[in-house]
C-alpha cells in the first residue's frame, strides 16, 4: 500500500493517504482533492437549502472561501504555528520511538 502526500485544494492541508483514497475522494468532488473537514462543508452546503446544490458550484464556493480566509495574514500564521507544532510532535513520535527500542 503506497503513501503519498495530498493538499487539499481548498485549505491547503495536506495529509498523507493511500492512492486509493486520494482517487476515491476527487472522484466525489469534481476531480479535487479535498481533506475531510473541508469536504464536510462542501457535502452540507451541497444538501443546503430546497433546491439541491451542484457538487461542482459547492467546491468553487467552498474554494472561494477559504481563499479569503488564508489571505487573512493572522491566519497564516497561525497555519504556520499549526505545521510546526505537527512536525515537532512526528519528530517526537520518531525518537520517542528509537528510544523504546
Amino acid at each position: 500500500m503506497e503513501i503519498e502526500s495530498a493538499k487539499c485544494e481548498c485549505c491547503g492541508l495536506k495529509e498523507d493517504c493511500t492512492k486509493d483514497y486520494i482517487t476515491d475522494v476527487k472522484s466525489k468532488f469534481d476531480g479535487k482533492w479535498l481533506c475531510g473537514l473541508c469536504s464536510e462543508a462542501v457535502r452540507d452546503e451541497v444538501s443546503r437549502g430546497k433546491k439541491p446544490y451542484p457538487m461542482e458550484e459547492a467546491v468553487k464556493a467552498h474554494m472561494s472561501f477559504c481563499g479569503k480566509i488564508k489571505s487573512n495574514p493572522a491566519v497564516r500564521v497561525a497555519d504556520g504555528m499549526r505545521q510546526m507544532l505537527r512536525r515537532r510532535s512526528t519528530e517526537f513520535s520518531s525518537s520517542n520511538k528509537q528510544s523504546t527500542t
